[in-house]
């Protein structure tokens, strides 16, 4: 039997969709999103041209995998490295983007029940950044739709590291380092992702081949998808075909065929299993 269209994909997108099979979709896809400046410099524009045409693939992929059901979605926005690396203008210009991209993007997000959240060290970031996001994030609370998280000022091996410090200061407030137990469980519940589950899909757009310090904890047994699409012509076409190429794929989580969902059950912590 056909699926059913979900409502709001365009011809293309449809297209693609009645390929797949809407009970294999992945719960939680994960996007680093790349190209922002070759994109830039093939048309011989400056790099903010590129951040600012970004904004339209994020639309369109946000919104289509809210269509289709995804309960999860996570955007590799902003990194540590360009928060200390990038020449301060850009910088400075990124921070502005984000602002107005909260404050437009809110009626869109509210239109689609999409609840926003966010990932990095946050308090790291300017004052007035932080008061925009939190704004959104209150903005969006109420909704019971997909997840939308943003990764901003977020490095996997900063989150490592800030995950070990509050589980030792965990242990320090109950008695000292006797009490010290770290597994990966406790790991797991001391990472900023702790409210979500870990992704099935990621997906690199640029063609890159690497990870770029992205959630390498939680990426363990996600199935990658590399696309050389540069991100500013990402759309929700492409996140469909991304999905359509893991729906090929046999995940076997270290274990055999047969015993995939044993296998997969025990790398889930149960409080993790569920939408938070």
């Amino acid at each position: 039997m056909q699926a059913t269209i979900p409502a709001g994909l365009d011809r293309k997108e449809a297209e693609v969709y009645q390929r797949l099979d809407p009970e294999r979709l992945p719960k939680h896809i994960a996007i680093i999103m790349d190209g922002n400046g070759r994109w830039a410099r093939r048309r011989h524009l400056p790099r903010m041209a590129g951040h600012r045409a970004g904004v339209a693939s994020v639309r369109s992929t946000v919104e289509t995998a809210a269509r289709i059901g995804i309960p999860w979605l996570t955007l590799y926005a902003f990194s540590e490295e360009n928060w200390k690396k990038r020449p301060r203008s850009e910088v400075d210009f990124l921070m502005g983007l984000l602002c107005r991209y909260l404050k437009a993007e809110v009626p869109t997000l509210n239109k689609n029940n999409i609840r926003l959240e966010y990932i990095g060290r946050q308090h790291e970031l300017p004052p007035s950044v932080q008061e925009k996001m939190a704004w959104a994030r209150d903005a969006t609370a109420g909704n019971t739709g997909m997840v939308l998280t943003l990764a901003l000022n977020y490095s996997a091996r900063t989150e490592l590291v800030d995950a070990f410090r509050s589980i030792v200061d965990a242990a320090a407030r109950n008695g000292g380092l006797d009490h010290l137990n770290i597994d990966e469980d406790a790991v797991s519940q001391n990472l900023y992702t702790r409210h979500l589950p870990d992704p099935d899909l990621v997906v690199r757009t640029s063609g890159e081949m690497r990870l770029s310090n992205f959630l390498l904890w939680q990426l363990a047994y996600a199935e990658i998808y590399v696309t050389p699409t540069l991100w500013p012509e990402f759309r929700g076409v492409h996140l469909l075909e991304g999905i359509a190429e893991y729906q090929k794929r046999e995940r076997r989580y270290g274990g055999l065929a047969g015993n995939a969902a044993d296998t997969h059950s025990s790398h889930q912590h149960p409080s993790k299993m569920g939408r938070s």
